[in-house]
C-alpha cells in the first residue's frame, strides 16, 4: 500500500502537468468545435469547409508531397552513409546534413525567405555562376518554398533514424549481395530498405505530425493564398476571435494525423501477425 502511495506521489505532479496544459485543452478544443450559436452541431465545420476546403486539401498536399521527399532523401542519405565507400564523403556527409536539427522552424522560415527570394541567395548564386540570366530568376516564396523548408528541416531528422536503423543490420546479407554483383543502389532498395521500413515509417509519421503544426513556415515563406491550416486558425482567432471554426480545423487536422498513425499501426500489426 505505501509503494502504491509513494509511487502515486511521485507521478502526480507529472500527470497533472499533462491534464492542465495537454488533456483539457484538447477536450475544451473539441467541445468548442461541436458547439456554435445555434447550439451542439456541426455548424463549425460546415463554415470550415465553406471558407477553407482549398487550403484543407493544399496542406494535405504539401505535408504529403514533403513527407515523400524526407522519406527519398532520408534513404539516400542513409544509405550512403551506410554503403559509401568514400570514407571522405561519407564523414563530410554525416556531420552536414544534421546542422538543421538545431535550427528552430521560425528561424528556418526566416532564412529562407531570404535564400529562396526573387533577389536572394540562390537566384544571385545562380545568376553569378551563368547557370540562370537574370531577368530569368523568379521567387520561390510560395508553395515550392514551404515544401522546400520542411524538406531541408526535416530530412536530418529522419535520416539520423534510418541511418541508425540502417547501421544495426546484419551486414551478411550486404556483403552477400556485393559478392554476387549486385549494385549499390540495388542492395539499397531491396535488402537495406525493407529492413528499416518501420524506422523510416515511425520517423515520417512523427515528421507528418510536426509540419502539421507548424505555423511560421507557411506564414513567413508564402503568406498568400492557398495557405495550411495552421495559418487559417491563426486567422480565425485573431481577426474574429471565432475559437469554433478554429477549432473545428484544429479537428480536421487531428483526424489527418490520425489517419496517417492509423495506417502506420495497421501495417505494424500486419508485419507483426506475418512474424
Amino acid at each position: 500500500m505505501q509503494s502504491r502511495l509513494l509511487s502515486f506521489a511521485l507521478t502526480a505532479p507529472a500527470l497533472a502537468l499533462v491534464a492542465a496544459l495537454f488533456v483539457y485543452p484538447l477536450g475544451f478544443s473539441l467541445a468548442s468545435a461541436f458547439t456554435s450559436a445555434e447550439g451542439v452541431g456541426l455548424a463549425n465545420f460546415a463554415k470550415a469547409f465553406e471558407l477553407y476546403r482549398t487550403d484543407i486539401l493544399f496542406t494535405l498536399v504539401i505535408i504529403a508531397a514533403s513527407s515523400a521527399l524526407i522519406g527519398a532523401f532520408s534513404i539516400a542519405i542513409g544509405g550512403y552513409i551506410t554503403l559509401g565507400s568514400n570514407a571522405r564523403a561519407v564523414a563530410i556527409l554525416a556531420w552536414l546534413y544534421r546542422w538543421p536539427l538545431f535550427v528552430p522552424f521560425i528561424v528556418a522560415a526566416q532564412c529562407m525567405r531570404t535564400f529562396l527570394a526573387k533577389n536572394g541567395l540562390m537566384n544571385n548564386a545562380l545568376v553569378a555562376t551563368g547557370v540562370f540570366d537574370a531577368a530569368a530568376t523568379q521567387s520561390f516564396l510560395d508553395w515550392r518554398g514551404i515544401i522546400i523548408t520542411f524538406v531541408w528541416k526535416q530530412t536530418p531528422f529522419v535520416a539520423l533514424m534510418v541511418a541508425g536503423a540502417m547501421a544495426a543490420i546484419d551486414r551478411s546479407g550486404i556483403e552477400a549481395a556485393r559478392n554476387l554483383g549486385a549494385s549499390r543502389l540495388r542492395i539499397l532498395l531491396e535488402i537495406v530498405v525493407p529492413q528499416v521500413r518501420a524506422t523510416l515509417m515511425v520517423g515520417l509519421v512523427l515528421s507528418f505530425v510536426t509540419m502539421m503544426s507548424v505555423l511560421s513556415v507557411p506564414l513567413m515563406v508564402s503568406g498568400g493564398a492557398p495557405t495550411m491550416l495552421t495559418v487559417d486558425m491563426a486567422y480565425r482567432i485573431n481577426s474574429f476571435g471565432d475559437y469554433g471554426v478554429a477549432n473545428a480545423l484544429g479537428f480536421i487536422s487531428y483526424l489527418m494525423t490520425g489517419a496517417v498513425a492509423w495506417i502506420y499501426m495497421r501495417e505494424t500489426m500486419r508485419e507483426r501477425g506475418r512474424g
